[in-house]
């Protein structure tokens, strides 16, 4: 079995090395970092990660529009993409999935929840 790799794409430092830290302590996955979405698109083509987490609100490029970019790259658009939103209602949840995003993780997450929401959304085994 490889090893997955997951690019995290987050404007906040504490943020990402919090994720990195739980994906790559509960799970042994490679993670990547970017800190803005036009540096997480840039890794996205060249490393083709397994899955990129994005953060939804971000200053410049926000997620959303990321994700647009990243759907209109024939090199990135077969990755799939889990929102991460401090927006939690449902609706809006909802209209992150209409836009193509395979899921969406609310924050705050609980870092120890969150290898297990990944691979519930991907349908990953363990």
């Amino acid at each position: 079995m490889t090893t997955k790799r997951i690019l995290v794409i987050d404007d906040e430092d504490g943020v990402r090395e919090i994720i990195q830290f739980s994906l790559e302590a509960a799970a042994g996955w490679e993670v990547l970092t970017a800190a803005s979405g036009a540096e997480g698109l840039a890794i996205a083509q060249t490393q083709q990660p397994d899955v990129i987490i994005l953060d939804v609100m971000m200053p410049d490029m926000d997620g959303p529009e990321t994700f647009r970019q990243l759907q209109a790259n024939p090199l990135t658009q077969h990755i799939p993409t889990i929102f991460l939103t401090a927006k939690a209602k449902f609706s809006e949840q909802q209209h992150f999935i209409d836009l193509g995003v395979t899921g969406a993780i609310a924050k705050p997450f609980k870092a120890v929840e969150l290898v297990e929401q990944i691979r519930e959304i991907l349908n990953w085994s363990e």
